[in-house]
């Protein structure tokens, strides 16, 4: 409706002009076209798809087949959502149709260039009824009688014709053709005509009798039992047209010939692929023809036939092929159910219960008194028990009756959930027919499946079998005492463990699903003491649910008895709470929506029930740690009751014999003890020692030792950790077996322990240590000496411990501490003590020590002396300045950048320490704190890791250069290049540094100043050498950007520069094989790009030293990437002038005697180009031969050169045979070491460039 001037509110619309436009467009909704409004709401793409098909009408043909894939792809995205298309299908399918019509009546003619014409047409048809369902399309199908017999022909031509090629990717219409021709001939079969006066072959044919069956009925039924045996949608489709065509009055013959038929089928006793194919089509096309004719008055036809139908099913229903097979089992489901609806009539039980429907209308016009008597009146019609009339009591019930009722109960037990359903609904539909007494006899048999010896399948089946009774008033409110306590109690909380896991979802869902159906079916009145027990338990099954589809079907089965019974309290406030997204975390569910929900009367004590008593013992062990939380989180509502009561169930189950249980009880303990501490509640005396002794008394009980022994460790600190942070009363003793059990939980190998161990001890020792010199003394220097214990998990362990102790503790002996710790942050001497985890735990305790000794001392000013912040830069900062070139390596991969990354937090966190120190007492000795030379390492060390080769270290490293020049309380000064820095990092949230192809070009400018330039190249060759290939290309491509920007003079300058740092990086990091390799390779790839193509002194100087440091690093390599690139870069230097050709050349003609074949077939080519380029090499006279021996041997054989061509080579390129050919000496030495386990690992990835 267009809105008025008074709908139209101020202060939504500011100008007139906005509220006429407001109108207008109200106003276009009004008065649109048809086709406009839809496109504006509905099938976006419809101009496209409406173009497309006027050229397909216009031409009567497709003329472009992208155009079919086109308006595929446009209608398979809303395969989710058919209803938005139906709008369109009478302007699709019509015209479309129209054309399959006129070209099948040409068939005779051409038969094969008309069915290409029709089948990709088919094809778009198809399409729409995948997407919204053959009912919808089939509306839109001609169905005038001319076109019977043209679909019959057509369907013998699709028949006959089989496609070029099985194996084509895309659909070649002939599966497409099939099915919609199908599909037009289930409308046509319908004609109200005798199809003997149609069929005009009979005319023709003198033989035909008055009750044979019509030739083109004959043809039809030769196709759908071929069809039937195929495993596509033409079975189902053949089905649907043999339900339509065998129950017209007139098929009387036929039906019986094809039942006749089916027999035969389902008797047979083979055992292949083609006739169990076979098997499904005709138990589902029986089923179609059974319900067809369930639904008319024409059920006689059936009754002489279904002996042999039963018969049939059920001796198929007890076969090998039933067994293997759901689809089949639920089809004799199917069947069975439709038989048993052909038994018996066709009414409308008038014991059933009907609801009262609410009008709103009538809810106005009625004032508040009158309406409640209505609903009194209501309640009583409703409730009202009618008793059987005569005509159910003379109800003819047939014998097989019984038989079909236990098929249908057995098939609740399937354990398929398909054919549990398909029960379930032929359970409801029969029961619909039958009389109050039978119904009552089905309902007892089905509430026999809730028994506790039934399967998950049988329980699964029950519920949706009674949630059919209940949509269809089949389940009356007086059998609500029986179902009711068995869904509530029971199957909405149905979970039975099966090893390490359990069995139930699918019965909560279903028992969801129950109560979904209550409150949809019945009135308000007799749902209201119903309600009062649901609501609580949906809405724990909706909180606590582990499966966010059981919470999800509680909260909408909550919902619906909200919406349909109206007037509960806090219902709308609850559906709010416990929506469909809120519940998608489980985190959130228990932490959140419960905790909303508990506030509201009635549901705290429920709540606190179901985490009591069955979550904190739950199998899923994070289940049982959010258990905890959520009955801590609970606390608030009511502390005298956890405190009285749940503290009191808690405590004597820490020590239970099953492991869940104590394990989540003593999570639960500890989370409560700490909730009612922050509530301000007191604890008594005899509950504080009640509560210390629990960790003494699982030690007592050896609960650490066997199966489950790492779970409790990990409960036990937690529970430490929360007694701590309440101040619970210990005795000395009691604290000393709490610090033991620490003590080992910092040793175990598990890092889920160690951390949970870390956080117990900060909370312990704040809590009870402070102020007792002795206790405190030992404990450090306990740690102190397991910093070098040979167990690593213990000097992990020692190491974060040392990081959270407090200030208190660290000042007695706070040097020795921070030298310690710098020693463990090195790298173990001993390769069988080396650990990355190890040190990188020391670095992060060191940068916690000196954080905790400083915070305290800026506001201490009697401890305020520098010897710490000197002793922080002189020890501190170095020491985490060389965890940066930690690059250890074992069968984990590059371990050492987790060291690298904590050095990397470190740093930044010593050096605001440092600058902070330094500013603030500026007037003295500090500013020697922070001097430039720290600055430029300091800034070096990191941008080195901003150009490597992992994404997370290029992260983490870009950010903290980012926090480092723009920290709002911390200056750093003497960052060389400041300016320059602050344009390449710029202050911006959110910036991609993860991303080569964003922090490269950037870091790569840094090339361009002296004090960044060495590590950033020695940086940057990891990831220009490297063999991710993205990550290659990214910064390859950054550096020829940088090479190539600037004037021709600026350019030579960058690459004269970038010489001598390669230059640098190779002598630094000589026969270091992690930086040499992908050195070179880089200095290949740049030698590819003709990067230095010029003669001058430095391009030369570059070459001499890559020839001196080749001439080191490829000796007795056995590297097969370092030796493959070394020889490439020699044969480039040995193609350019003097001076370095000839050594160059000499080295290359070295590796023409390698051992290694593929290196000297690579020499050879690489010499044969460098004699093609440098003339000067060899002379003219002695070129040639000298290229006959390099390329005489076949080095792809593996052939070596002989003494005599070795001499003829030398000779003719001026060299000595000695000098160029040494002898090779082969030691074999065996030293008997301890070998390290990733020694070969690390030399593996080594060698392949990480």
């Amino acid at each position: 409706m267009a809105a008025t001037e008074d709908q139209i509110s101020p202060e939504k619309i500011e100008t007139e002009a906005d509220a006429v436009k407001l109108e207008e467009e109200e106003e276009d909704d009004e008065h649109d076209s048809k086709e406009r409004v839809l496109q504006r709401y509905f099938l976006q793409e419809w101009n496209l798809v409406k173009s497309l098909l006027d050229d397909i009408v216009s031409n009567g043909r497709v003329v472009v087949p992208s155009s079919v894939q086109k308006i595929q792809s446009i209608m398979d995205k809303y395969q989710e959502q058919g209803q938005l298309v139906e709008p369109y299908l009478e302007s699709i399918v019509s015209p479309l149709m129209l054309i399959i019509r006129s070209k099948a009546s040409e068939l005779d003619s051409r038969s094969d260039e008309i069915l290409e014409i029709i089948k990709p047409i088919c094809i778009i048809i198809y399409t729409l009824v995948t997407v919204c369902g053959y009912k919808s399309v089939i509306k839109f199908f001609p169905h005038q009688v001319s076109d019977l017999e043209l679909a019959v022909l057509l369907l013998e031509k699709c028949h006959t014709t089989s496609s070029g090629s099985s194996l084509r990717q895309e659909s070649t219409g002939e599966m497409e053709a099939k099915c919609v021709t199908l599909l037009w001939l289930s409308i046509l079969v319908l004609v109200p005509f005798d199809i003997s006066s149609v069929d005009t072959s009979i005319a023709e044919d003198e033989s035909f009798g008055v009750g044979d069956i019509a030739p083109l009925v004959l043809k039809i039924l030769g196709f759908c039992k071929d069809y039937l045996c195929s495993s596509g949608p033409m079975r189902r489709i053949s089905g649907l047209l043999l339900s339509k065509l065998l129950t017209r009055p007139d098929m009387g013959k036929a039906f019986t010939s094809f039942v006749e038929w089916t027999d035969e089928v389902l008797s047979s006793k083979e055992d292949s692929v083609v006739n169990h194919f076979r098997l499904l089509g005709v138990m589902e096309a029986l089923a179609a023809i059974f319900k067809e004719l369930s639904l008319t008055a024409s059920r006689k036809v059936l009754l002489d036939v279904l002996p042999t139908v039963l018969n049939n099913v059920i001796v198929l229903s007890k076969s090998s092929a039933a067994t293997r097979s759901p689809l089949l089992r639920k089809y004799l489901i199917k069947l069975t159910q439709r038989i048993g609806l052909v038994c018996l009539p066709h009414r409308l039980p008038s014991w059933r219960y009907v609801a009262r429907t609410a009008s709103l209308s009538e809810n106005i016009s009625t004032g508040p008194t009158q309406r409640l008597a209505a609903d009194h009146a209501g309640a009583a019609v409703s409730q009202q028990e009618i008793p059987d009339d005569q005509e159910d009591e003379d109800m003819d019930v047939p014998e097989i009756l019984e038989e079909i009722i236990e098929m249908l109960l057995s098939g609740l037990r399937d354990t398929d959930t398909v054919v549990r359903w398909s029960a379930a609904k032929g359970i409801g539909r029969v029961s619909s027919r039958l009389t109050s007494v039978l119904s009552e006899e089905v309902l007892s048999s089905v509430l026999e499946l809730f028994s506790p010896g039934e399967g998950d399948g049988s329980w699964h089946g029950g519920c949706l079998a009674l949630a059919e009774l209940a949509r269809r008033g089949l389940l009356l409110p007086r059998s609500f005492p029986q179902v009711v306590p068995i869904i509530v109690k029971v199957a909405l909380h149905y979970d039975v463990r099966r090893g390490p896991h359990s069995v139930g979802s699918h019965v909560r869902d279903a028992a969801a699903y129950v109560c979904w159906a209550f409150g949809r079916a019945y009135y308000h009145k007799d749902m209201k003491n119903v309600l009062d027990q649901l609501a609580p338990d949906l809405l724990i099954v909706g909180s606590f649910d582990r499966e966010v589809n059981c919470r999800r079907a509680a909260a909408a089965a909550f919902q619906e008895n909200v919406g349909r019974q109206g007037n509960y309290p806090h219902g709308i406030d609850i559906v709010n709470i416990a929506d469909y997204f809120s519940l998608s975390s489980r985190v959130n569910s228990y932490l959140q929506v419960a905790v909303s929900i508990a506030q509201y009367e009635g549901y705290l004590y429920p709540f606190v029930d179901e985490l009591l008593f069955n979550k904190i013992c739950h199998w899923d062990k994070s289940l049982r740690e959010l258990a905890a939380k959520a009955l801590a989180a609970l606390v608030k509502y009511e502390p005298e009751y956890f405190f009285n009561y749940v503290l009191e169930k808690l405590i004597p189950c820490t020590l239970s014999t099953d492991l869940c249980m104590r394990h989540g009880a003593t999570l639960a303990a500890g989370e409560v003890v700490l909730a009612l501490h922050q509530c301000g509640y007191v604890h008594s005396s005899d509950t504080h020692k009640r509560i210390a002794g629990i960790v003494p008394a699982i030690e007592k009980a050896r609960l650490y030792r066997g199966k489950g022994g790492e779970i409790m460790r990990l409960a036990v600190s937690r529970f430490i950790e929360c007694i701590s942070s309440s101040h619970v009363t210990l005795s000395e003793r009691t604290e000393r077996i709490l610090l033991d059990t620490l003590t080992v939980n910092l040793g175990h190998p598990n890092s889920q322990i160690q951390n949970a161990a870390v956080s117990a001890v900060q909370q312990l020792v704040q809590s009870y240590l402070i102020g007792n010199d002795k206790k405190s003394a030992d404990l450090i220097s306990k740690h102190l000496k397991h910093l070098t214990d040979p167990n690593v998990a213990v000097r992990r362990g020692s190491a974060l411990a040392l990081g959270v102790l407090p200030y208190e503790l660290l000042i007695a002996k706070w040097k020795d501490v921070v030298l310690k710790l710098c020693g463990a942050c090195m790298i173990e001497a001993n390769p069988e003590d080396r650990d990355a985890e190890a040190r990188m735990n020391a670095v992060k305790g060191l940068t916690s020590v000196c954080e905790s000794l400083t915070q305290r001392r800026a506001s201490d000013p009697e401890n305020d002396d520098l010897s710490l912040f000197i002793l922080i830069k002189t020890e501190v900062m170095d020491t985490l300045l060389k965890a940066l070139d930690d690059y250890s390596v074992d069968n984990r991969g590059d371990v050492g950048s987790w060291v690298r990354e904590a050095a990397i937090h470190g740093l930044e966190k010593c050096t605001y320490i440092l600058c902070k120190k330094a500013g603030a007492d500026s007037a003295g000795d500090s500013s020697s704190l922070f001097d430039s030379n720290l600055a430029n390492r300091l800034i070096g060390g990191i941008v080195k890791q901003g150009v490597e080769k992992m994404d997370k270290l290029r992260e983490t490293a870009a950010k903290a250069l980012q926090r480092i020049l723009y920290h709002e309380t911390v200056t750093v000064p003497y960052i060389p290049y400041r300016e320059k820095l602050e344009d390449i990092i710029s202050n911006q949230e959110g910036l991609r540094w993860a991303v080569p192809t964003f922090s490269f070009p950037r870091f790569v400018q840094l090339l361009g100043f002296p004090c960044y330039s060495k590590g950033v190249m020695s940086g940057l060759v990891i990831s220009t050498g490297g063999l991710q290939k993205s990550l290659k290309e990214a910064s390859f491509s950054a550096l020829l950007q940088y090479l190539g920007e600037g004037e021709a003079n600026e350019q030579r300058s960058r690459e004269s520069a970038m010489c001598d740092d390669i230059l640098w990086t190779l002598q630094e990091y000589k026969k270091c094989e992690r930086v040499i390799v992908p050195c070179l390779k880089t200095i290949e790839g740049l030698l590819d790009e003709k990067t230095f193509q010029n003669e001058e002194a430095y391009t030369l100087s570059f070459y001499k030293g890559v020839v001196d440091s080749l001439a080191i690093e490829l000796r007795a390599s056995k590297i097969f990437a370092k030796l493959e690139a070394g020889v490439v870069i020699l044969g480039y230097i040995a193609s350019v002038s003097e001076p370095n050709s000839k050594q160059a050349f000499s080295q290359l003609l070295s590796f023409l005697a390698h051992r290694y074949p593929k290196i000297r077939e690579k020499a050879a080519e690489e010499a044969c180009l460098a004699l093609v380029r440098n003339k000067t090499l060899v002379t003219e006279d002695k070129i040639e031969r000298v290229k006959d021996v390099i390329t005489t041997p076949c080095w792809e054989a593996g052939m070596e050169l002989t003494q005599s061509q070795k001499l003829e080579l030398c000779e003719s390129a001026g060299l000595e045979l000695g000098v160029v050919f040494r002898a090779r000496t082969r030691t074999v030495t065996r030293t008997m070491t301890a070998s390290d386990e990733n020694a070969s690992y690390s030399s593996l990835v080594d060698s392949s460039g990480f």
